[in-house]
Formats: C-alpha cells, sequence, structure tokens
C-alpha cells in the first residue's frame, strides 16, 4: 500500500467518524451543521481550520460554515484566530469549552431543583405526581452537589496528563 492510498483511508475512516460523531451531537441538540464543523475542527491535526478547509472537507457552501461558526462562537465551543500577516481567520475548538459548560450547568440544575420544589409544594409529596417533582427536585440537587466535585476532580486528573 502507498502512502497516498493510506492517507485516503485514513481520510476516509476519519470522514466517517466525522460523520458519526456529528450526528451524536445533532442528537444531543446540536445543529447539525454546527455539529458538523465541531467535529471537522476535533479531528484536525492542527487543531484548527479556516472556513475554506471547512468547506472543503465538509463538502458545503460558504454560507453553511458561516451559520454554524457564528453559532460555535456564540455558545462559547469555536474560537477565531488569525496569524500574523494571514488575512484568513483560523477556528480552533476551545479545550475548556466542556469544562465550561459542565461548570455552568449549576444554573440550569438550580432552575429545574426550585421549579420541581414549587411543585411539591403545589401537589404535595402525598400524591403520585408531588412524589415525582419530589424526586425531580432531589435528582437535581444531587446534580448541583455532584457535579463541582467532578470538575474538581476532573482538573487534577487533567492536570497530571501530558497534553
Amino acid at each position: 500500500m502507498s502512502d497516498e492510498s493510506g492517507m485516503n483511508e485514513r481520510s476516509d475512516s476519519a470522514l466517517r467518524f466525522l460523520e458519526r460523531f456529528a450526528v451524536i451531537m445533532s442528537d444531543s441538540g446540536y445543529p447539525r451543521m454546527a455539529a458538523r464543523v465541531l467535529s471537522a475542527l476535533l479531528i484536525a491535526d492542527e487543531g484548527r481550520r479556516t472556513a475554506a478547509e471547512l468547506a472543503d472537507v465538509l463538502q458545503v457552501g460558504p454560507s453553511a460554515i458561516s451559520g454554524a461558526v457564528k453559532y460555535l462562537m456564540r455558545v462559547g465551543m469555536v474560537t477565531r484566530e488569525r496569524d500574523p500577516g494571514d488575512r484568513r481567520d483560523h477556528y480552533r475548538v476551545d479545550q475548556t469549552a466542556w469544562y465550561r459548560a459542565a461548570a455552568s450547568s449549576d444554573e440550569v440544575f438550580r432552575r429545574f431543583e426550585e421549579g420541581a420544589r414549587d411543585g411539591v409544594e403545589v401537589l404535595g409529596t402525598h400524591t403520585p405526581a408531588g412524589a415525582r417533582m419530589d424526586e425531580t427536585r432531589r435528582f437535581f440537587a444531587f446534580l448541583r452537589s455532584e457535579v463541582p466535585q467532578l470538575l474538581h476532580k476532573w482538573h487534577e486528573v487533567n492536570a497530571h496528563h501530558p497534553h
């Protein structure tokens, strides 16, 4: 097998993986094109790509890339950078984005916990609906207490991992 055919096999398998990972992200709530762009950035050996490179890899037009990149920048998953003297922007996955997303979940968990607490007050724990709301309240209270500990553990583990 020549080096070129080996690269094509790697590219084909990498592209298949890109699409599978994009489906996972899309099924989790990301817009489809944003999921594909984020996946394309994640698999780039350099860790970044230009809009033209993204369009080429994904076989889509510039407007699709533009909208996806704007979304990913707005939600804090991607950063834009430019090399000195270069007129092209490069897009990179912000590696702290996953951590920040998990850390910011506390506000969402708190709102669910408070909303469920209100439901318990209205329905009472003696009713099946009230009991479900109480379990929901306890679940989100549990998450609020555990996620900060998990993030602390991650920070410690990641600090000892060679980058």
